[in-house]
């Protein structure tokens, strides 16, 4: 006869029930901690061997389908090329799509729906040239943390252009928490990657399917890397295209 884990586990409670004195006091449940899905990776100043990603136990890596920022020659990571996804794949490492051109007061969001929708434009271009799929998310960057104003006038305009030119299906957004929020009562994305900047601390958002939680603190075969946690089984990577 074979039992189920559930039963076995509720006939030795009751093994256990049965040995205790008239005094004895159960102890309260303790929760289940949720199963470990794995990090991946993001970076940008160069390209770390495949090998070496995969041999430091990563899961995968979040790359760059956007071009380098005018003066910003360090950033020779982007964008993500076939070359590096073929290495990738030959060492059966996860990718997930993003985009991120400008920062700061050049930030992508600054500039409503036409920009959203020339960056989907161009991000959809890079990904299809390093091979990405067609049924994939990209996350398009809000790396910032901006007030009701600007998530109001700017940035769900801009999350707004990337769904015209993607799909909400396929429209991801790289944000805080608050920003997360807003873009979901505006129904704006459908896949979130959680930064830290301006999320209360210690929060991870529901909703999230990956979670930032360090940034440029190692380096990984002599390139600086920002780790991630996974957070849901599918959290937009190539592979379950």
């Amino acid at each position: 006869m074979r039992f189920s884990r559930r039963e076995l586990l509720r006939g030795a409670a009751g093994t256990v029930a049965l040995g205790m004195t008239a005094w004895a006091v159960p102890r309260p449940p303790v929760a289940a901690a949720k199963p470990d899905l794995g990090t991946i990776i993001d970076y940008s100043r160069g390209v770390p061997a495949a090998t070496a990603i995969a041999e430091a136990g990563y899961t995968g890596v979040i790359r760059y389908v956007s071009d380098r920022r005018p003066g910003a020659e360090w950033m020779l990571g982007k964008p993500l090329k076939s070359d590096e996804v073929a290495a990738l794949r030959e060492a059966d490492l996860e990718i997930v799509s993003c985009y991120q051109f400008g920062k700061g007061p050049t930030a992508d969001w600054r500039a409503g729906r036409e920009a959203g929708r020339k960056h989907a434009t161009r991000g959809l271009e890079l990904h299809r040239a390093a091979g990405g799929p067609d049924n994939t998310p990209i996350y398009a960057s809000i790396d910032d943390n901006p007030s009701d104003a600007e998530l109001a006038e700017s940035v769900a305009p801009y999350i707004a252009g990337w769904v015209d030119v993607l799909g909400a299906d396929r429209t991801g957004v790289y944000a805080n928490s608050p920003t997360i929020d807003h873009l979901l009562e505006q129904k704006l994305g459908t896949w979130f990657w959680q930064h830290d900047w301006g999320t209360p601390d210690g929060y991870v958002h529901p909703k999230a399917h990956l979670h930032q939680f360090e940034i440029d603190q190692r380096d990984l075969d002599g390139v600086r890397i920002d780790r991630n946690k996974i957070l849901q089984a599918d959290y937009g990577q190539w592979s379950l295209a």
